[in-house]
């Protein structure tokens, strides 16, 4: 069984964040493009600005109902959030690109990533 490449764009923040090391896990709804990715697989990263690309394999998934319980569960410090903001980090912060109901119709999930 081969492994898959997916394709992913990233905004300026997140896409560094990744690039440097501190963000380790990507949380996206759980949708059908989502459930394709396995363990081990590939994601391309594209800076939706700069259009620069980083290569990452899928180290681990993480699969919920919604952001509430993976915001409970998962290592906030790795998802994106510095130690800055962490103690404002709030579930409903991926409202802004995912709502209730998708959240309720797929779930979510965190991929946690390792560069190569």
């Amino acid at each position: 069984m081969t492994n898959s490449i997916h394709n992913m764009n990233l905004n300026p923040s997140p896409f560094e964040m990744i690039k440097s090391g501190k963000k380790t896990i990507e949380l996206r709804l759980f949708d059908e493009k989502r459930q394709q990715i396995k363990v081990n697989d590939t994601i391309v990263f594209t800076d939706t600005k700069s259009k620069e690309k980083l290569t990452a394999k899928v180290t681990n998934l993480y699969k919920f109902d919604n952001f509430e319980k993976l915001y409970k569960t998962l290592p906030l410090l790795k998802c994106g959030y510095t130690p800055d903001n962490v103690g404002k980090a709030h579930f409903s912060d991926m409202q802004e690109y995912y709502s209730v109901e998708e959240q309720e119709k797929y779930g979510v999930i965190g991929i946690e990533l390792c560069l190569i």
